[in-house]
């Protein structure tokens, strides 16, 4: 699909990901124990192949950056790229993006510099796996000018999306952001069984949710960016007035689609992989996510009882219990913890024997339920982390834990010392 070039969008500050984007980009969090967000859109577009990409950053890039760069190389008899864009001042201006189309305007004249006849868009933050030949081909046999990827929803998931409204013929009509109300999101009600679904669920689905991930005809999009430059959004702006002026059609996706944008949806997106059927199958063999190769051994057990759980390269398990839980690469887990329901992300480099300071990993029977561990943090020995209270939102005054959701979130290269209780 030589004809297309991706891009990504990086997102703005992730406050509502916080504190997993104190130090990162969304992006660049990690996912699964061994990858990171990014490779789910970059693999979707390599298994499609679409080899030439761009990600759209503004904030904390740096981690980005460097798992980007030493990940996707292609060889040297290749057009193919995946090149950061970071916000950037030039002769010509230029100032932090102020919105999702307001990023793709500032880096046009970087993105239209490679020949494409279209322009795809997609999100930095979503889980799912999508054949984008198939949305480009749906994309030209329609005539459209504007393709966007939708999803069946339910009258509970709804209000929460962008709604949009087609014709019998796919064609999208019209668009509402959130519907506030139940009579605005009855008027969105399309018959989803003109998508395929069969009617017993397109009763119980009969709502087209957004999925932001947008194809556009390059010069439509050349236009669309630059006839208002005040229209910083695809959503807001820019997609509900290209509906009343051009031909917007819509692509089904029926399967496993999340949008990672708080600590809850993350949490429930990575425990699900731990289930005899996740949503999301990361054992697929033909498409496969790709990510950073490290050179690291199996994980090791001692001694130990783990059930429904991930555990990924370099992990040690001394001793203990790890139940419905992933284990990041070279996790460390002490003697008769009990680890459960939770996400311990492991650490970038094992830690020397003799090295001074806490200990990277957890203590030696410490105690982890619906927790979230970042990299290279510390849990103390008999440290117990079970949100005794049941606290929705809570800050450290020492800044090393943090609660979002009901869930416990240790900093990255945060120290719980030893007997510490929450």
């Amino acid at each position: 699909m030589k004809n297309i070039v991706a891009v990504i969008l990086g997102g703005g500050q992730g406050s509502r990901l916080f504190p997993l984007t104190k130090d990162r980009s969304k992006p660049a969090v990690p996912l699964a124990g061994k990858y990171r967000l990014i490779d789910i859109p970059i693999s979707n577009c390599i298994n499609s192949e679409i080899r030439q990409i761009y990600v759209l950053t503004m904030y904390q890039s740096a981690s980005l950056n460097s798992h980007v760069a030493s990940t996707y190389r292609f060889d040297s008899f290749s057009r193919g790229f995946v090149s950061i864009l970071a916000a950037e001042q030039t002769a010509k201006g230029g100032t932090w993006f102020q919105g999702t189309a307001d990023a793709v305007r500032q880096a046009w004249v970087h993105i239209n510099s490679r020949p494409s006849e279209h322009i795809l868009i997609l999100s930095g933050d979503h889980i799912y796996r999508m054949d984008y030949d198939a949305f480009s081909k749906a994309h030209n046999k329609s005539g459209a000018d504007i393709s966007i990827a939708v999803q069946p929803v339910t009258r509970e998931e709804a209000p929460e999306l962008g709604i949009l409204k087609t014709d019998a013929n796919g064609r999208i009509v019209k668009f509402v952001e959130k519907p506030k109300t139940a009579e605005a999101l009855e008027a969105m009600r399309c018959d989803t069984t003109t998508f395929g679904l069969s009617k017993e669920e397109a009763e119980k689905r009969p709502f087209l949710a957004s999925m932001g991930v947008y194809l556009f005809n390059t010069p439509v999009m050349d236009e669309s960016l630059h006839r208002d430059v005040s229209q910083h959004d695809f959503g807001k702006n820019i997609v509900p007035q290209a509906i009343l002026e051009r031909h917007v059609n819509a692509f089904c996706f029926q399967g496993y689609w999340a949008d990672i944008g708080t600590v809850g949806a993350f949490y429930e997106a990575n425990l699900d992989l731990v289930r005899p059927n996740p949503k999301f199958n990361f054992f697929d063999p033909t498409m496969p996510i790709y990510t950073h190769e490290r050179p690291l051994p199996g994980a090791k057990i001692n001694d130990a009882r783990v059930e429904g759980s991930v555990l990924c390269e370099g992990v040690v398990v001394e001793g203990g219990t790890v139940r419905d839980s992933i284990l990041g690469v070279r996790a460390r887990v002490g003697k008769g913890a009990t680890i459960e329901s939770s996400i311990v992300m492991g650490a970038d480099f094992y830690q020397s024997p003799n090295a001074s300071g806490p200990r990277i990993g957890i203590g030696e029977d410490a105690i982890l339920r619906r927790t979230i561990v970042d990299k290279d943090a510390s849990v103390g020995n008999r440290a117990r982390l079970i949100n005794a209270t049941n606290q929705v939102h809570y800050d450290d005054p020492n800044k090393q834990f943090f609660v979002r959701d009901g869930i416990i979130i240790i900093t990255k290269g945060g120290v719980i010392p030893a007997g510490f209780e929450y």
